[in-house]
């Protein structure tokens, strides 16, 4: 509120008013602009003191205070000072306990009727004149919060049904904020994140919600804490837990030596406590938490059973032991150390169990304690880890009275060296992660347990290894788990990290072409870690390549997978192949694009020349090429028609079937043979460029060859002669070695012999000798007969030979002279008498 809103206001003669007493006062007449204005705004608390001051001034000569009410307009008058004494008015009593020091106007307990606006008019003397201020002050009081109520729905609700807590005050200046805490005799004080404000809903409540509740009311005044109230959740009884003194354990269960006295005490959670009841091998012996037998001996051998009833929710369990009463120790006692108390200490247990009576068990180190506390069966020894060494010897005495000396065990505490290792695999079909981590050595043996990215403990602590299974997940790909150890020895816990990485790939190639009927090799590879992925290849079509195909070739090595295709062709294998890798957190493609490319097609054919040879069995055929292109070959192609029964000039058209695929692209004829005289067929030739086949050739149907009978007559000639030749000489070689039956005719060819010629022939080799001088005297006229003579007993029959068939038509003769080498032929004639 400025000043002008001031003057205008309905109190603007009583401001007047106080504006002229300090200048009547004084005698004096002052100057209206030389007054001082200001305004502020103050904030107060309920029954607390605040302080409004009058401006600056520090020896104001008159001051006097006034207040208006919130929705009022006029002021009231509360304190003025003349410099020299004060007084207040009794009125402003409901403001609170008003004192004027000095100019400055103090409120002592503070009532809420003072928020307002107060003012102050001082007269005050600088630099030798009297000036006049107002100073304006908005006044805000707050009112602190009071201690809040706490309500619940149910205070003893059974465990799983819903409870609502309530938490209000009466009265605070707004905005007013809660909080809500549990106090637990375990836990201690704690936040509870459930709570809304000043409403706090358990939907489901649980034994963890027990305990004292509390919620704390605040504003910008103050905070104040409600009254505890108390949840009591009704539950249980849980699997009760037996526990025997003293305490030793064996393969089926537990143990106590004869003779002494067992204490068993069952423990079942509950709310209200459980009521137990004790059975031995079926029959009930006890009722109560703790079963004492005081003299135990070897025929309470047995199982004993716990029954825990909750007798409000009308609920029980029970659970079963063995307990087994030992005669003699056997074997040796055994000692190790274990950690205890969060790792910072170590347990040294020594354990000998069995016996009758059990074996007595101490813990001494280097026979100095020899005074240390004794147990029986189980001797345990609390050991600070930062009080002892690495590589410290503890030695467990156990006495017993079969025994003639103690029995000694000891143990080393030891930590391993070096650290962790941890990794992360999938199981098959990526179904489950198994994180392992491993730290062998030490005693006690190095405790290691699992934490996740949000640094949560996963599982259990386990000693030495500890491997935790989780189920697959994509959203786990790039979160860190991080494998804790923690040993007594160790100050600090050492840590190894693994992170779960989705698989990345990468191609050698990402575009590859090549010309049809070739081979083609596509290559990815797995980059960077990749949790065992399974790498897959996908078709054109989109289709997974199983390593059982035909056409395709899968090789892989450690982090490389390889895809050949065999004998492409254009339409079938053009597209795009699919590289992919999965694993349990995530997958992985990388496209690669094949392009097969046909062969250019070859030029056209023409056949030039197509004639059937005489016996209509072999076809020659010769033809020309019509424009560029690149070739690789010619097919020839026959069609078969057989003689339609509806004429000759019909005939019955079937498919184009290949005769010859393998011709070379330099040969321009060919011979097709294996013909049936009795078809009709026709021919066409197709260009060849690798597997593009061109455009076939006119079919054509072989022409007769046309008739020339010169050959046959110079082949019935030949064979005519030959004929001839061969009788003769058959005749001549007959009268030679037969001379004595015929001498007319030989005599009459040879001319008359002396009696030195005429020799005596009765074997075979006196017949060659006779023929061998025969030829000497005829100068060789024999020399084209075979030189081979019959037998004897054949030279002699009659020869009765047959006439050439001279006037028989012999087919001409091959020449065989170019293909195949000379053959010796020999003519033996045997003549019979």
């Amino acid at each position: 509120m400025d000043y002008g809103s001031a003057r205008n206001s309905p109190f603007r003669n009583l401001l007047t008013i106080f504006c002229l007493l300090p200048a009547v006062a004084y005698a004096q007449l002052l100057h209206p602009g030389d007054a001082t204005y200001e305004e502020q705004a103050v904030r107060g608390v309920r029954h607390r003191s605040v302080q409004l001051a009058c401006g600056d001034v520090v020896s104001p000569m008159v001051v006097f205070w006034s207040f208006t009410k919130l929705g009022s307009l006029v002021p009231r008058a509360v304190a003025i000072s003349n410099g020299v004494e004060s007084k207040v008015e009794k009125a402003s009593a409901a403001l609170g306990q008003v004192s004027l020091r000095n100019g400055t106007l103090e409120v002592s307990d503070l009532q809420t009727a003072a928020q307002g606006r107060f003012m102050c008019q001082v007269m005050y003397e600088e630099d030798g004149e009297i000036k006049v201020g107002y100073f304006y002050i908005e006044l805000v009081v707050l009112v602190p919060v009071p201690k809040p109520f706490l309500q619940m729905t149910d205070p003893t609700p059974v465990e799983g049904t819903a409870v609502t807590m309530t938490c209000a005050v009466k009265e605070g200046t707004p905005p007013v904020g809660y909080s809500w805490h549990r106090h637990t005799g375990q836990e201690g004080a704690g936040a509870v994140a459930e709570a809304t404000g000043g409403l706090l809903n358990l939907t489901a409540a649980n034994r963890t919600h027990m305990g004292w509740y509390v919620c704390t009311a605040h504003n910008e005044v103050n905070s104040q804490t409600s009254d505890q109230m108390y949840l009591d959740v009704i539950y249980g009884p849980d699997e009760p837990v037996i526990n025997i003194e003293p305490f030793a354990i064996n393969q089926n269960g537990f143990s106590a030596n004869e003779q002494e006295e067992v204490i068993l005490t069952c423990l079942a959670p509950s709310n209200p406590p459980s009521h137990y009841v004790w059975f031995y091998n079926s029959s009930q012996i006890y009722a109560g938490q703790k079963y004492v037998i005081a003299r135990i001996s070897r025929t309470q051998t047995g199982t004993y059973t716990c029954l825990a009833q909750n007798t409000h929710l009308n609920t029980r369990t029970q659970t079963t032991i063995i307990l087994t009463v030992y005669y003699l120790p056997e074997g040796k006692p055994s000692c190790t150390p274990v950690p205890a108390a969060n790792f910072r200490d170590i347990s040294l247990q020594c354990s000998w169990p069995g016996g009758f009576p059990q074996a007595r068990l101490r813990w001494v180190r280097s026979g100095r304690e020899a005074a240390a506390t004794a147990s029986y069966s189980n001797a345990t020894k609390i050991q600070r880890g930062v009080d002892v060494r690495n590589g410290s010897a503890y030695t467990c005495l156990a006495s017993h009275p079969a025994l003639r000396a103690e029995a000694v065990c000891t143990t080393t505490v030891w930590v391993p060296v070096g650290s962790p290792t941890c990794s992360a695999m999938a199981t098959k079909q990526n179904e489950f992660l198994m994180l392992s981590c491993a730290w062998a050595g030490g005693l006690p043996r190095v405790t290691l347990w699992w934490r996740d990215w949000r640094d949560r403990v996963l599982g259990g602590l386990k000693p030495s290894s500890n491997i935790y299974v989780l189920p697959s997940n994509s959203t786990l790909g790039g979160k860190e788990f991080t494998c804790v150890a923690a040993h007594p020895l160790q100050a600090r816990a050492t840590e190894c990290l693994v992170r779960l990485d989705v698989p990345r790939l990468a191609a050698e190639r990402t575009e590859l072409s090549l010309f049809e009927g070739g081979e083609v090799q596509l290559a990815c590879a797995l980059q960077g870690p990749h949790l065992g992925a399974e790498v897959f290849w996908f078709n054109n079509k989109h289709q997974v390549i199983r390593p059982d195909a035909a056409r395709y070739r899968l090789q892989q090595g450690d982090a490389w997978f390889n895809l050949t295709i065999r004998d492409t062709e254009w339409l079938r294998d053009s597209g795009t192949y699919h590289c992919v890798a999965v694993n349990a957190v995530g997958n992985a493609t990388v496209p690669i694009r094949l392009h097969v490319k046909k062969y250019p097609t070859p030029p056209n054919v023409t056949i030039s020349k197509l004639m059937y040879t005489r016996p209509r069995t072999e076809v020659q055929l010769e033809w020309v090429t019509q424009g560029s292109g690149n070739l690789t070959g010619f097919v020839v192609q026959r069609q078969e028609a057989k003689k339609s029964s509806l004429g000759p000039s019909r005939l019955a058209a079937r498919a184009w079937e290949t005769v010859a695929s393998d011709i070379e692209p330099d040969i321009r004829d060919h011979r097709v043979g294996g013909l049936d005289p009795a078809v009709v067929y026709a021919f066409r030739i197709l260009a060849v460029n690798h597997r593009t086949t061109g455009h076939p050739s006119e079919g054509k149907t072989p022409a007769d060859p046309p008739f020339n009978a010169y050959p046959a007559v110079m082949g019935a000639a030949v064979a005519g002669m030959v004929v001839a030749a061969v009788a003769s000489l058959l005749a001549f070689q007959y009268i030679v070695r037969n001379r004595d039956n015929n001498p007319r005719l030989h005599d009459l060819l040879f001319g008359m012999a002396g009696p030195e010629a005429h020799e005596h022939i009765s074997t075979p080799e006196d017949a060659e000798t006779a023929a061998g001088a025969v030829e000497a005297e005829t100068g060789g006229e024999l020399g084209g007969t075979s030189p081979t003579s019959p037998p004897a007993g054949e030279a002699e029959g009659e020869y009765h030979p047959e006439p050439p068939a001279a006037t028989q038509e012999a087919p001409p003769a091959p020449d065989l002279a170019a293909d195949e080498p000379p053959v010796n032929v020999t003519i033996t004639v045997t003549a019979t008498s």
